[in-house]
């Protein structure tokens, strides 16, 4: 397969994504149903992200274009292991390891393997020889590179069973966000859904901001209003009580819209329904002096502006890590 037919297949499935026909609604419904997290409402923004970030023909094509592809690559193996924790997440992968002319085989997590399986299997339909390029197994053997996404727990059985092979293992990561004090009503809404998006399971969702002294929570706090309705979603909920039930217990002062706990803490990860927050007296001094920078995929404010978080660009790669660099050198 030469890499227009590659680019060309890839905007099929981006029209088909956009059709939204029966068959791919049902296919949605589905993964809703087998994952909670999933939510129709989180599962069309992930769909709509990939649409207009990564599968746009001009987008697409000068991201091609900046790596100088051609079809002189000796088609490798490589193994993806993908995790699972908000919809189509292994998606980039997927698409660096088909756009690059290498062969692939995806272990899907099983929070999360509804999704790709069933776009996999139109882009068959429409081309038979992709079966050659992409195929799916429960355990990954003798591939000749490996990407592997998970926690750092898992991270470490990664090292182990892929360190003699040429391999990206990613480990936590997760996102914080800088405030200055003045910001308005409208930016400090889309902070909430830098927060909030996919019940912030994401690594690109902030679970912690640095505020100035004597910062005035009370419009953080209302901004988070339009996500109240979280609090009908019964997982959130049970981790929201749960979580307020400690604060609580401990004795310790936090603030609440009775959706998203507030907690000063020096942790940059935080438990689902809260944000850790933090002072800080001058951003510079902040930047300089910041603790574990290994694991911030993204400081919104700083780096990406807010509300921009969950919309990753087809050259924004997970952990810093060329994708399309590592593939290009096998």
């Amino acid at each position: 397969m030469k890499l227009q037919n590659r680019i060309e297949l890839l905007l099929k499935l981006q029209e088909y994504l956009e059709e939204n026909d029966e068959e791919w609604q049902m296919v949605k419904h589905t993964a809703s149903v087998h994952n909670g997290w999933f939510t129709p409402l989180f599962v069309d923004l992930s769909v709509k992200n990939i649409i207009d970030e990564f599968l746009l023909k001009d987008k697409l094509t000068k991201w091609v274009n900046h790596y100088y592809l051609d079809d002189a690559v000796v088609p490798k193996n490589v193994g993806i292991v993908m995790a699972g924790n908000i919809p189509l997440v292994g998606f980039h992968d997927f698409l660096c390891v088909f756009i690059s002319g290498h062969i692939q085989t995806i272990k899907l997590s099983s929070k999360d393997d509804i999704l790709l399986k069933h776009l996999i299997k139109k882009m068959y339909s429409w081309e038979v020889t992709t079966q050659n390029y992409i195929s799916f197994a429960s355990i990954l053997k003798g591939c000749d590179a490996y990407i592997a996404t998970g926690s750092n727990n898992s991270a470490r059985y990664f090292d182990y069973y892929f360190s003699k092979y040429p391999s990206i293992i990613r480990k936590n990561r997760t996102s914080v966000a800088i405030l200055k004090g003045d910001e308005t009503t409208d930016i400090l809404e889309k902070l909430s859904d830098d927060i909030h998006t996919f019940f912030g399971l994401g690594c690109r969702n902030v679970t912690k901001i640095f505020v100035p002294e004597h910062y005035d929570f009370v419009p953080l706090l209302q901004s988070f209003n339009h996500y109240k309705y979280f609090a009908d979603h019964h997982k959130y909920r049970n981790n929201y009580d749960y979580n307020l039930s400690i604060q609580i217990m401990n004795n310790r002062f936090y603030m609440t819209n009775e959706t998203t706990l507030l907690v000063e803490s020096d942790a940059l990860f935080s438990p689902i329904s809260q944000l850790n927050y933090g002072f800080y007296d001058e951003i510079d001094g902040l930047l300089s002096n910041l603790k574990h920078k290994e694991e911030i995929q993204c400081i919104a404010g700083i780096d990406i502006p807010f509300g921009k978080a969950q919309c990753p660009k087809l050259s924004d790669y997970a952990d810093g890590i060329d994708t399309m660099q590592f593939l290009l050198t096998l």
